[in-house]
């Protein structure tokens, strides 16, 4: 009797348990982000609901301004099927390696220059590999307006530029990995990671031609008078190629490199001398023009779009209203998460997904971005906000959806302490949010590369509605 009941117990305990794992297995196998702490789905204590939602597109007002840190696109996207085109140019000032010293060994010593060269640090690539691209190099007129006290936006106007080409390049982006071999006289060099556009002699003579005197040639007598005398490069691209070439205005592979031959000692020597980004101000100037359903979208007049388009800043974003919020009972929330899939596009192998994405709440004047301080876990970083994306999601998971954690903002909307805001995704390279916790605006960075990915994602009202944006809760009743 006693082995009876012992045999009865140990039966009912591992029915127990397999139903347990049966449970979790479930949880997991349907969201990337289920954990131990989610009691299992069985239908009587603990529920699973899907909320639709309503999705719209938008062009993003974007307010970004470019850091002097930051990497510069440059290039033209002129075949997105799926997005349109889009044109990127940079402008960026150089310096001579110190003041009061003229940098060309000695004046009267000087014999001719040999070649000028623009060294640009390649630091990647997005678009099509195979693709063709045309950097045209002006120098930025004097009345243009650039200065180095200013941070410009990413949709500033064109800045003037001098009529006179200083030089050109074309090359397959492909090749841009590639090791360059520099033969000069009986040196020769190997450099990699770089762009090297040969620029016309007479600029380097130009250069050569300035003093430390304090008259109106003495560009070596301090940097102002050097800027007076020469703001800056403008690189710009031909519309031509479908891709962006990233490069880093501030490394140490970034510089003006004039070669020249001197006399010393009564024979020619061959040196050169390096002017490098005076890392304070550069413009990176990205338009684009939208195309393809991307533009369909925008001028459908439609509010609820079964499709969304994302395209990396600058760019767009969607915006979605979750109305089923509004009636969900008093219920105690486990996991609320937003779900977005993105559907398959016929350049998908060039024009890649972005990075990360966002995802913020706007209130109901449309006038301030909140963040999700509880979800994202926000944190001061001395007057911006780093948060955890590990924990609040953004990122492209293995089973190919975007997912965001909004699970403490669900559980204050269901017990009446927070409003059902209407809710924007997006892919910033860094934004300013307002956070209710602190109570200030502060920046929040997201991405690192401008216009880096884009994405068709299926929207609330999509054909299939196992793909569609929607809002997946694990929740039990109180």
């Amino acid at each position: 009797m006693r082995l009876h009941k012992f045999y009865s117990f140990s039966i009912l305990i591992l029915l127990l348990a397999v139903s347990f794992w049966q449970g979790c297995t479930k949880i997991n196998d349907s969201t990337t982000l289920g954990n131990g702490l989610i009691p299992p789905v069985d239908n009587i204590s603990t529920f699973e609901t899907v909320l639709s939602t309503e999705t719209d597109n938008f062009l993003l007002p974007d307010s970004s301004r470019v850091l002097s840190t930051d990497l510069m696109a440059l290039g033209y996207i002129n075949q997105d099927d799926a997005f349109g085109q889009l044109r990127a140019d940079g402008y960026f000032s150089i310096l001579p390696p110190n003041t009061m010293i003229y940098p060309f060994y000695q004046k009267d010593s000087l014999v001719a220059v040999d070649s000028v060269i623009l060294s640009l640090s390649y630091q990647g690539v997005y678009g099509d590999t195979n693709s063709t691209s045309r950097l045209r190099v002006f120098e930025i007129s004097q009345q243009a307006g650039f200065t180095d006290t200013v941070l410009y936006r990413y949709d500033h106007p064109d800045f003037t530029v001098r009529p006179l080409e200083l030089g050109s390049k074309t090359f397959t982006l492909k090749r841009l990995k590639d090791t360059v071999t520099v033969i000069r006289r009986r040196d020769t060099t190997k450099l990699v990671n770089v762009l090297r556009i040969p620029l016309d002699n007479s600029f380097g003579v130009r250069l050569t031609n300035y003093d430390t005197s304090a008259t109106a040639n003495g560009g070596y007598r301090s940097d102002s008078i050097f800027k007076k005398l020469f703001r800056g490069f403008a690189v710009k691209t031909d519309q031509i190629g479908n891709g962006l070439t990233y490069i880093n205005p501030t490394d140490a592979n970034t510089k003006l490199i004039v070669y020249y031959r001197v006399r010393k000692n009564g024979s020619l020597d061959t040196t050169f001398t390096e002017f490098f980004h005076s890392k304070t101000t550069q413009a990176n100037l990205v338009k684009r023009t939208p195309g393809g359903e991307w533009a369909t979208y925008l001028t459908n007049n439609q509010t609820r779009d079964d499709k969304i388009f994302i395209a990396s800043t600058p760019g767009s974003y969607a915006t979605i209203n979750i109305p089923g919020l509004d009636t969900l009972s008093n219920v105690i929330v486990h996991k609320a998460e937003l779900i977005l899939t993105p559907l398959p596009t016929p350049q998908q192998s060039s024009f890649v997904f972005p990075q990360r994405l966002l995802l913020d709440r706007v209130n109901t004047r449309g006038d301030t971005a909140l963040t999700f301080d509880l979800d994202m876990g926000i944190r001061d970083n001395y007057g911006s906000f780093a948060y955890d994306n590990g924990r609040f999601g953004g990122n492209l998971l293995g089973d190919s959806t975007y997912r965001f954690d909004i699970t403490r903002y669900v559980q204050k909307i269901v017990t009446n302490d927070s409003s059902n805001f209407k809710l924007r995704v997006y892919a910033p390279g860094r934004t300013n949010l307002f956070s209710p916790l602190y109570k200030y605006w502060g920046a929040v960075y997201v991405n690192d590369l401008v216009a880096y990915g884009r994405a068709v994602f299926a929207g609330g009202n999509y054909l299939n509605p196992s793909k569609r944006l929607r809002l997946r809760i694990i929740y039990s009743k109180p």
